[in-house]
């Protein structure tokens, strides 16, 4: 072969192999049609079991589903906002073309969008809205409603003009707000009495005990009448506290997130309700808008969205609905979305009160 076909061969080659990585990017930052990337995942926090146990893994299975070539860089803050700005820099500094960001402090995240956006890097805001910053998509529940669902069914199940004990989540948690505005909604008008009212930083079920021991402290064990508790891990502090304050029996209180010892504790009778919020669909609608936003730099165009106002702008929002979950439909709820099976709720301590509910024979 004469040396001007050999760079004419090698020039061929040279072009095809373009041609063929060309085909393999799309309009994000590499990711593309049929390419890989990497979607960094970060999570606020481990003491709510749902985040390790279920968004985590929903979420990188429904990504690996539809990009099995992309790359998750996974990090948990364990409830530290500086941790957390550490590690979006590592994960940005790691190559991170979309990041999707469940903030520990929603205020404080914004210099996390600020960050990645410096780096032309779209961030997708989970379960919680980051605040004041530029973002290109929020996923969650509609979080006020979780809060009117919380204070009717206390309104139910409450006697008229009883005194109940509030014990809020997180101050620096913009959910926690919106849950604390919907309660109060129904609460407010219905007669019923807020002896006491707490917030409880960071989501701590061991500050909440410590709380409800101040409001027996201060209201007397015979009057209160019920327990608004914002998630299951605060609901589970107040039951020890009331527990450790010789209760005997445990008045109607609630709970959000439908964690195992929640499910467990309704059926036992000593927890009232949760409510359930199918994170197997947010996990694995995030998973979609974050390959979109990496192939193409948009969220997908067939994706049904609101404008949520974060302070800044109106952010592009998917609002799922969350549902109530009491001893009479932990079957069709929970065990229908797999979200827990019968084997797992219905250990033997719990096995009567599962027969009782007709979860086992």
């Amino acid at each position: 072969m004469s040396r001007a076909a050999r760079i004419l061969s090698v020039a061929l080659i040279l072009g095809l192999a373009a041609a063929l990585a060309a085909c393999g990017t799309g309009g994000g930052q590499g990711g593309g049609e049929e390419g890989g990337g990497k979607i960094a995942l970060l999570l606020p926090e481990s003491k709510t079991t749902r985040y390790e146990r279920h968004d985590r893994p929903i979420f990188t299975q429904a990504v690996k589903k539809l990009c099995p070539d992309c790359e998750i860089l996974y990090s948990n803050a364990d409830q530290d906002a500086a941790k957390q700005q550490q590690q979006a820099e590592a994960a940005i500094t790691n190559g991170a073309e979309v990041l999707v960001l469940d903030p520990v402090d929603a205020e404080a995240a914004s210099a996390i969008v600020e960050r990645a956006k410096q780096s032309d890097i779209p961030v997708l805001s989970y379960d919680r809205l980051v605040q004041n910053a530029d973002l290109d998509g929020y996923i969650s529940f509609d979080n006020e409603r979780v809060g009117r669902l919380q204070g009717q069914w206390i309104v139910e199940n409450v006697p008229e003009g009883g005194t109940i004990v509030m014990i809020n989540g997180s101050p620096t948690d913009p959910n926690a707000a919106l849950f604390k505005r919907g309660a109060h909604s129904v609460i407010d008008p219905s007669g019923i009495e807020i002896g006491a009212e707490y917030d409880t930083p960071d989501w701590s079920p061991d500050a909440a005990q410590r709380q409800m021991d101040q409001a027996i402290t201060r209201l007397g064990r015979d009057n209160i009448d019920g327990v608004y508790a914002a998630n299951d891990g605060t609901a589970g502090g107040a039951i020890a506290a009331m527990r450790a304050a010789g209760f005997q029996e445990i008045p109607p209180t609630t709970g959000q997130d439908a964690e195992l010892a929640a499910v467990q504790r309704i059926l036992a009778g000593t927890q009232g309700m949760t409510v359930y919020k199918a994170i197997r669909e947010e996990a694995t609608t995030a998973a979609e808008m974050a390959v979109s936003l990496l192939r193409t730099g948009e969220l997908p165009r067939d994706l049904e969205t609101t404008g949520v106002d974060n302070g800044r702008e109106e952010v592009p929002s998917v609002l799922l609905k969350p549902v109530v979950v009491t001893k009479d439909n932990i079957e069709e709820t929970i065990v229908a979305d797999e979200f827990w099976t019968v084997d797992e709720i219905c250990t033997p301590e719990f096995e009567d009160a599962c027969r009782e509910a007709g979860l086992v024979e």
